[in-house]
């Protein structure tokens, strides 16, 4: 497509016909995420072929766009202009061009929001869409998750997301929280169940259920995570009913995650079960290879880490947990600086080697063991374990306990509760998503972690 100046080629217009086609061959999400945000930003003819650049608004978006979908991309720009077409892709934040010239402004705006206001939402800095990696696992949620943010107590009230440990769930909401806060400010707030009850529980004792009316019944948008946790207790269960009611009759927004649908939810009362299900239920499952990739290539560029596209590919194909890949490229990481090296595919083939045959070494581990060998570990017996103390002394190991039985023994939650002494599956959860956050940002936990498992194996092998 040429305008009246011979050799000069109407960008906005191929742009626009590149994208209808692309359009076709994508789902909306993934087209959302990654073509509809980036620009055509010039098109120059060198004579014998044209040097298309597209301007992509991050370095992921750019990196993901370039491995995926380059080639689809050159081939629609060649039938658009009739050309032979080079395509390739660049970060640009400074300058927007247009038709006719060029201004001055950024290309990817948006509205600077407040740290303070972001913290007293209780939203993470880094949980925004533009961290958010989409693959078939996710595409609906994701596509679901960007309607509400941008018609929120409208598009689907309320949303409510579920799916497996460490999927996404909470980082999703949470970036429907930062949309709507850049664009309408306050009246935002993400809490998880426990803290909700938590909150009722405290205004009930002191007399001042007032407080936490104030406090929850005039948001803009309200986000619980894990609201499995609120089931089984009806005080809570009627609060929270009458919250939700107030919230979306004035025209807020309810987003709630869980770890199952809400027809899978024991003691959850049939009026909220019903008021749950009104909305859009959307599962997000396990995340696959090509996610996987991207999540990892997210996270390395978060934490200033150089991860060659071979070495996230090595890791992805190996480890199956999203919340696991973290702690893998940590791992790898803290070894490449040991060596003066930086992280490799070869690096990474070897360090996962080792690995694995650790942990298939480890699945001959029986659960007594690892009560034992915990319990051993910080000087404490099986009776506490399994007891009704909650000392820190005894609670966190508990909870270790719980994280081992669960993670490495692959134990269900019903059967890990039933170990340490009959203990609630939701209690199961709560210790094992604390075990792994804390392992995430602590180091010495890691180390304990990784001690008291090479004790289990030394304990396995040698015959208890």
């Amino acid at each position: 497509m040429k305008d009246n100046r011979e050799g000069v080629y109407e960008v906005a217009q191929v742009w626009e016909s590149v994208l209808n086609a692309m359009r076709l061959n994508l789902s909306e999400a993934t087209f959302n995420a990654y073509l509809k945000t980036s620009v055509l930003w010039e098109i120059r003819d060198t004579g014998d072929k044209l040097l298309c650049e597209i301007a992509c608004p991050s370095s992921f978006i750019k990196n993901t766009v370039e491995t995926r979908y380059a080639g689809q991309i050159r081939e629609e720009f060649q039938r658009v202009t009739g050309a032979k077409c080079e395509v390739y892709m660049k970060v640009r934040e400074s300058t927007a061009k247009k038709e006719g010239g060029e201004i001055e402004g950024p290309l990817f705006a948006e509205k600077k929001i407040s740290g303070e206001l972001i913290k007293k939402s209780n939203l993470r800095f880094d949980y925004t869409f533009e961290n958010y990696a989409v693959g078939s696992s996710n595409q609906m949620a994701y596509a679901a998750a960007q309607a509400v943010a941008k018609k929120p107590g409208t598009a689907y009230n309320p949303l409510f997301i579920y799916g497996g440990v460490g999927v996404g769930k909470t980082h999703l909401m949470q970036a429907i929280g930062h949309e709507i806060i850049k664009r309408d400010g306050g009246g935002v707030l993400f809490c998880s169940g426990e803290e909700f009850t938590n909150d009722l529980v405290e205004a009930i004792r002191f007399k001042n259920t007032e407080k936490v009316r104030v406090k929850y019944r005039k948001l803009k948008l309200l986000m619980i995570d894990d609201v499995q946790f609120i089931a089984g207790k009806p005080t809570v269960q009627e609060e929270f009913f009458h919250t939700f009611n107030t919230i979306t009759r004035e025209g807020g927004q309810v987003i709630m995650t869980s770890d199952r649908p809400p027809a899978e939810i024991s003691r959850l009362e049939e009026r909220l079960r019903s008021r749950f299900g009104a909305g859009l239920i959307v599962d997000i499952g396990p995340a696959d290879f090509e996610l996987r990739t991207a999540i990892l290539l997210i996270k390395a560029k978060q934490k200033g880490i150089e991860l060659p596209m071979e070495a996230a590919q090595t890791i992805a194909q190996q480890v199956e947990g999203v919340r696991e890949l973290q702690g893998v490229l940590i791992k790898l990481q803290s070894e490449a600086e040991m060596r003066g090296e930086s992280i490799t595919k070869e690096g990474a083939e070897k360090s996962l080697k080792i690995e694995s045959n650790r942990n298939s070494a480890a699945r001959v581990v029986t659960p007594n063991e690892v009560i034992n060998t915990v319990g051993g570990f910080f000087g404490i017996g099986v009776q506490q374990i399994k007891g009704e103390r909650r000392t820190k002394t005894v609670a966190w190991p508990r909870q270790i306990v719980m994280y081992m039985l669960r993670n490495e023994l692959r134990l269900p939650l019903e059967e890990v509760g039933r170990l340490i002494g009959g203990r609630d599956h939701t209690t199961v959860m709560h210790a094992s998503d604390k075990v792994k956050e804390e392992m995430e940002k602590n180091e010495g936990l890691r180390l304990q972690i990784s001690e008291i498992k090479k004790r289990m194996l030394s304990s396995s092998v040698n015959g208890g």
